[in-house]
């Protein structure tokens, strides 16, 4: 098994320009905005408290990206929940900021559900925290334009089922990011692989005190995991 400390990860990250990549295309470079990337410049201290365990199943994550960029100029990744509204949105925004951050080139990030929703405004605000900038287009399921950086193009992030036309049909990295949706596809159709990374949802904390805390923390979660996958890619890639 893949296993990379967190003292050559963190050295490694050091030597990383930070740096951009357009969404559309996974090609060409950008600035990330500038709290975002302050934001993850912070993240490899909160690698130290990821189990080993856990550790495992994202270096297995890691591996896979590698070698699919081995065999293909573009990685898809589609990020899978039951409604599309926090959890994979959060997974494909932080995947992709975090591989411009480093500057893993060739990855392009989707997100769906097991059903559609609506993109949560919960975690639509917590992404605006840490740094994305984020523009509502409107109506009863809103399309959302997402940059992680002024020059890079925008990413339309709105809830769909995980097949919709606007996904890749095939040829796919899938990562289940919730237990109910990795039970109720343990087979994704056109999935050149498939991974279970389950994050707690943070709806429980809807309309409490903690709500914002709560978001927040679970985005940090993912934006740190998310990091460290792209972080081990690209040593791996060798770029």
């Amino acid at each position: 098994m893949l296993s990379i400390s967190l003292l050559s990860l963190t050295t490694l990250l050091l030597t990383l320009a930070p740096t951009g990549q357009n969404p559309a295309d996974g090609k060409g470079v950008a600035e990330l905005n500038p709290v975002l990337s302050r934001y993850l410049q912070a993240l490899p201290a909160d690698w130290e408290a990821i189990s080993p365990e856990r550790k495992a199943q994202l270096d297995e994550l890691a591996a896979f990206v590698h070698e699919q960029k081995q065999q293909q100029p573009l990685v898809q990744m589609t990020f899978i929940c039951t409604h599309n509204s926090r959890r994979s949105h959060m997974g494909q925004l932080w995947a992709a900021a975090a591989a411009a951050h480093v500057g893993l080139e060739g990855i392009v990030t989707y997100s769906g559900g097991t059903e559609a929703t609506a993109f949560n405004p919960r975690a639509v605000a917590s992404m605006q925290r840490a740094g994305f900038a984020i523009e509502n287009l409107g109506g009863d399921n809103p399309r959302y334009q997402v940059r992680f950086g002024p020059q890079a193009e925008p990413m339309t992030c709105f809830s769909k089922k995980y097949d919709d036309a606007a996904n890749p049909q095939k040829g796919f990295i899938a990562v289940m990011v919730c237990s109910d949706a990795d039970a109720a596809c343990p087979f994704v159709p056109g999935a050149s692989g498939r991974f279970a990374i389950p994050y707690l949802d943070p709806k429980a904390s809807d309309g409490t005190a903690q709500e914002a805390d709560t978001y927040d923390l679970r985005s940090r979660q993912i934006a740190t995991e998310m990091l460290y996958v792209m972080t081990v890619a690209k040593s791996l890639s060798g770029e």
